[in-house]
């Protein structure tokens, strides 16, 4: 068959690779002129099952309504007068409570650590590279309060099969010396010896190197304007190009999802969160870590890519804005200089902010809607690097009628 996948970042590439093992051609069409330019652009790099918690919890809605008047809060609400902000957020304050927090958590763990091995059997057949740093990523916990209830909470992972690991403070920094200057001041960690990090837009764009030299073809610089459709089939995609038709679609364009979905009469509880990376050159520093983690008690996330350091933070509801300006990265700028204050060159920062395509649960959106060759591959949030391969797979799977490898529970399409 003929396959159109919508979107180039790490989540449309990934499924082109996919499509293309099973034998299909392959067109990937992007607004964009090369793969990874949005969301997958600058991401925090960590490919976490270990930190697969929803992000919908009981704490959530005390940090979005002290976000209205603090400029400390991890998540921060920006209201406006876009109706699809309020029905989203009441939608996710609908998941803010233990029972649904702990049952999207187990979903997304299942999915993330499913999505983990399939990313190692793509990098194997691909060769891929793309500043891959396995050993484990670590999860800091300054406040004794808050180290036990991760350490409580923990089980919702582990019983997924994830392995997870407390240690303390001096165990800590034994696995990663770069954090000796913060000792006295952890509570403690949480050691995910099987998660890992990379560049996600390096992968990207490597892996679409790898599908282009297989015979996929890229339209760059297309948008995406609707569908021809004809009884109950996608003809064709409509792009300010003109026309493709093709067997089957697959839809990946993330944040901008909804609207064109809404044209196929399916309506996508996506909406754009906000997030902050700030990069850093290592230049020659002997303190920068080396491994990727989380400053739990101030969400403030890193990895390490060959010589660069990534920082990133915060989840902004805000709308479909990019834009930013330094004092945006001052706050976690600050945690990374006292987490790391040698790991980096700081007065060489290189800023981004994108859009985290957001689904109430944390759960992308898979499988059909109203017509039989288009398929959802959508809405990740904060773990679309650590969920593309295994959306991918699974996205291969229901187009050839494989049974998926893993149960679908709140992942298709409603």
């Amino acid at each position: 068959m003929h396959i159109v996948v919508l979107g180039s970042g790490v989540v449309g590439v990934a499924t082109a690779w996919m499509l293309q093992r099973d034998g299909h051609a392959v067109t990937v069409i992007d607004r964009a002129e090369e793969p990874a330019a949005f969301t997958s652009f600058a991401n925090a790099g960590l490919v976490a099952p270990g930190h697969a918690y929803a992000w919908s919890s009981p704490k959530a809605p005390g940090m979005l309504l002290r976000s209205l008047w603090r400029g400390d809060q991890a998540f921060r609400f920006r209201p406006n007068l876009d109706p699809a902000l309020w029905r989203w957020t009441l939608k996710f304050l609908r998941q803010c409570t233990a029972e649904r927090a702990s049952v999207n958590t187990a979903r997304k763990a299942r999915l993330c650590l499913y999505s983990q091995a399939r990313l190692h059997e793509v990098v194997a057949a691909s060769g891929a590279t793309y500043d891959a740093r396995d050993g484990g990523l670590l999860y800091l916990y300054r406040e004794p309060d808050s180290f036990a209830g991760a350490l409580e909470k923990m089980r919702i992972l582990t019983d997924q099969g994830i392995a997870l690991k407390s240690l303390t403070a001096a165990e800590a920094v034994a696995v990663d010396s770069a954090l000796a200057p913060l000792q006295d001041r952890l509570a403690g960690a949480i050691f995910a010896p099987g998660d890992e990090s990379g560049d996600a837009r390096l992968f990207t764009l490597e892996l679409a190197k790898a599908c282009a030299a297989g015979g996929a073809s890229f339209r760059f610089g297309e948008t995406v304007q609707g569908f021809r459709l004809g009884g109950g089939s996608v003809e064709a995609v409509v792009t300010d190009a003109g026309e493709v038709a093709a067997d089957a679609f697959v839809l990946a364009l993330g944040v901008y999802s909804p609207q064109i979905a809404r044209q196929l009469g399916a309506r996508l509880s996506i909406y754009p969160v906000k997030g902050y990376s700030v990069t850093l050159p290592i230049a020659g520093r002997n303190r920068a870590p080396r491994l990727g983690g989380v400053d739990e008690d101030n969400l403030v996330a890193y990895a390490r890519f060959g010589d660069r350091l990534r920082i990133t933070a915060t989840a902004e509801f805000s709308g479909y804005a990019t834009d930013h300006k330094p004092a945006d990265f001052d706050r976690m700028l600050s945690v990374a200089r006292d987490l790391f204050p040698e790991g980096g060159d700081y007065g060489q920062p290189s800023y981004w902010a994108g859009l985290r395509p957001m689904t109430p649960e944390g759960m992308p959106v898979l499988g059909r809607g109203r017509h039989d060759n288009l398929y959802f591959n959508t809405g990740h949030g904060h773990m679309g690097w650590t969920m593309a391969c295994g959306t991918a797979g699974i996205t291969a799977d229901l187009i050839a009628g494989r049974t998926p490898e893993i149960p679908l529970d709140g992942l298709l399409l409603q």
